[in-house]
């Protein structure tokens, strides 16, 4: 059944409203896209950040970032600037979906699998290297993009809505059961996330405390408040970029009606996720010391050749 048969109305963006949308994300995505596309070629070509599984975890969360530009980009635009209502094909634009789906759940997931791992990391520092090998890193992270894939691919693979009531005022042929699983899950790895980053900041105050009483007349950095302003960062952007979004999946799940300046909200808030695509590097990975160093190796190495290729230079 065609949802537009149901009287939902999705195209709701008045020519303004197009325009500034369309600008948004013209404006983030390539800069989003550019600095996950960088984070991939220094891991990709550094031979030492390859071994370590944490960087394989980054390079992880790099990958979904730079599908969630594409795909989220392409489907968004097409969805909210070209598509009329009646014009909607369930295959293709559950397709498209699911690519969405699928890079955003591969994005957080990937940031549960970094704090967890920094969470071990801290917690089981004698352990550490041995239990989490590269080969089980990789397990883990196609394990990850496995179940990220099969929960977005749900609704094509019959999980859509079925008759009126239980169709999403959000997306087309979406059933509300699913958004609410979806919406859910979400929530809940976020909650995790922040879960593990409060118990590593409560490890290095414990850990700080003890130094603190074994050595009192040694002055140097407390670990706890640095990483308690990480956790606070780590806190802000979670919850700006996604908790927006989850409350009017939510609002979609318990209420029969959506009116239509809630869907425009909706619309401008989702580019939000767009815009954590683009905060992941600059925060989890560019911060890293070995990866600028990397990333500086890179640079100096293709200056050499082209200066070796260069006229003069012959």
């Amino acid at each position: 059944m065609m949802n537009i048969s149901c009287k939902n109305i999705y195209a709701v963006l008045n020519s303004t409203e197009k325009v500034a949308i369309g600008t948004i994300c013209l404006v983030i995505a390539p800069l989003s896209l550019l600095v996950n596309v960088l984070v991939l070629v220094v891991i990709a070509c550094s031979r030492n950040l390859r071994r370590h599984p944490s960087y394989l975890f980054m390079g992880s969360l790099a990958l979904a970032d730079t599908i969630a530009c594409c795909c989220y980009t392409i489907s968004f635009l097409d969805f909210h600037l070209f598509k009329p209502d009646d014009s909607f094909q369930k295959t293709e634009y559950l397709l498209k979906l699911a690519g969405v789906t699928m890079a955003f759940t591969g994005s957080v997931g990937s940031l549960l699998v970094m704090a967890a791992d920094r969470y071990h990391a801290i917690y089981k520092v004698s352990t550490y290297k041995v239990l989490l090998t590269r080969k089980r890193a990789l397990v883990g992270i196609v394990t990850l993009w496995v179940v990220a894939a099969l929960i977005s691919f749900l609704p094509l693979m019959g999980w859509s809505c079925q008759t009126c009531l239980s169709c999403s005022h959000l997306f087309p042929y979406v059933d509300r059961y699913y958004l609410a699983f979806f919406a859910s899950l979400v929530l809940l790895v976020i909650i995790l996330i922040l879960v593990a980053y409060a118990l590593i900041v409560w490890l290095a105050h414990k850990h700080e405390g003890n130094m603190s009483a074994e050595q009192p007349e040694v002055a140097r950095m407390r670990l706890d408040i640095h990483l308690a302003k990480t956790f606070g960062c780590v806190m802000l952007i979670l919850l700006v970029c996604w908790l927006p979004v989850l409350s009017f999946m939510m609002t979609d799940v318990v209420t029969t009606e959506l009116s239509k300046p809630q869907k425009r909200a909706f619309a401008f808030c989702s580019t939000l996720c767009l815009l954590n695509s683009g905060i992941n590097p600059l925060f989890y990975t560019l911060r890293c010391r070995e990866l600028r160093v990397a990333l500086k190796s890179l640079v100096d190495g293709l200056r050499r050749c082209k200066g070796c290729s260069s006229p003069a230079s012959n």
